[in-house]
């Protein structure tokens, strides 16, 4: 007999990759930037999301719903692994990790599908 319970506490303690992920047009190169703490449910949720054209970014929505899926590729471009004995605040670290990778591909514009930050 499985013990439900004993199944149910392995899930949830089980490591989820959590990182940065991007969704690129292959088309005209624009690049839609997020991040997770758990990557595999994120990428499902925004190809769901894009398929059944309820995608909260309406440029990509757009270009998804123009070009099709066959257009865009889904990558993870980071992936932050689990410290051991040191607490971290993986919302934070996410934070910190995304804005890396928005200031390197500086997604806005022509370039992608975000608005440019405004300087404070």
């Amino acid at each position: 007999m499985v013990d439900q319970r004993a199944l149910k506490k392995a899930y949830k303690e089980t490591h989820r990759p959590m990182g940065v992920f991007a969704i690129r047009n292959r088309t005209n190169g624009k690049v839609f930037l997020g991040s997770s703490q758990n990557l595999p449910g994120a990428l499902n949720r925004h190809r769901f999301q894009l398929t059944m054209c309820s995608h909260q970014n309406r440029a990509l929505q757009a270009d998804w719903t123009s070009l099709g899926d066959d257009a865009f590729e889904i990558e993870i471009l980071d992936e932050l692994k689990p410290k051991e004995g040191a607490p971290v605040d993986p919302v934070r670290e996410l934070a910190v990790l995304l804005e890396l990778w928005m200031e390197k591909l500086q997604p806005w514009g022509d370039r992608g599908y975000h608005d440019e930050p405004r300087l404070s």
